[in-house]
């Protein structure tokens, strides 16, 4: 009975045998498609997008450490290309040259543009590993999450609309790119040595928050202490439970959804051996 869904994604592989799908990695977007079976048409597009550029990065399992670290450096270097001029034409064209910390580039889907310039500069090992598996899971996640919900970076101008595009659609080709070259660590303890990078990262996020400039102006991670959480769902969780709880539950449920995406792509990953 499953033949009419696998028939216009020729990435889902049907097994007669055992009557259940074989996924191929590069089916992990459509995939998404089915959990969204009606999403907006750029969510769409980018979808199709991503399973394209999914398809090619899958052959790119061979490359060496050095070659890997470089394009990873090079997204890294593109993305901080791309938001130095958002900070630019925020600074000087629209707050005329007041700084707004509210778009201070230390979100979680700012993470990749200093990780991804750190890597070739850290030796080979769990730490290493450690950060691969964080751009799979963590940043891959925050990048199909503002996908779907883009009205954060809509609406202000259309070359920063643009850039929020290009910069979360990267997110997930880094993610993809990452998991299709086997760098990251698909074990229970390979996602648990990311917690650390996560926390770590909250914890700046909140010392941000605190010590800028505008008392509260600043909402790194969304997870200010001066007033409701700005994502949907949490804001009216913290109406009800308070902003801290509300604060906890956001963040855990950003672990929740990365320990899913790694469970997802260990699946995957043991499928396509």
């Amino acid at each position: 009975m499953f033949k009419g869904l696998c028939f216009p994604f020729p990435a889902l592989r049907f097994h007669r045998t055992r009557n259940l799908f074989l996924l191929h990695p590069c089916s992990f977007p459509l995939i998404v498609l089915y959990c969204f079976p009606q999403p907006e048409n750029h969510f769409y597009i980018c979808i199709v997008f991503v399973t394209i550029i999914m398809k090619l990065l899958y052959h790119f399992r061979s490359l060496t450490d050095r070659t890997y670290d470089r394009i990873l450096f090079f997204c890294g270097f593109f993305l901080l290309l791309t938001e130095s001029y958002k900070q630019c034409f925020l600074y000087f064209i629209i707050d005329q040259k007041h700084y707004d910390w509210w778009y201070f580039p230390f979100q979680l889907c700012s993470l990749p543009m200093y990780l991804c310039l750190l890597l070739p500069f850290l030796k080979r090992g769990h730490s290493k590993t450690a950060i691969y598996t964080f751009l799979q899971d963590f940043n891959l996640l925050g990048g199909v999450a503002a996908l779907i919900v883009s009205e954060g970076f809509r609406g202000i101008h259309w070359s920063l609309t643009l850039h929020g595009y290009l910069w979360h659609l990267l997110l997930v080709l880094i993610g993809l790119f990452v998991f299709a070259g086997g760098r990251s660590d698909l074990s229970r303890m390979g996602y648990l040595r990311t917690l650390p990078v996560f926390f770590c990262s909250c914890m700046i996020a909140f010392l941000i928050n605190i010590l800028a400039p505008g008392h509260g102006q600043a909402d790194m991670f969304y997870i200010s202490p001066y007033y409701p959480s700005t994502q949907p769902v949490f804001h009216e969780i913290a109406l009800v439970i308070g902003i801290l709880p509300a604060n906890l539950l956001y963040l855990f449920t950003i672990c929740l959804g990365a320990a899913l995406l790694h469970l997802l792509f260990s699946v995957l990953k043991k499928h396509d051996t």
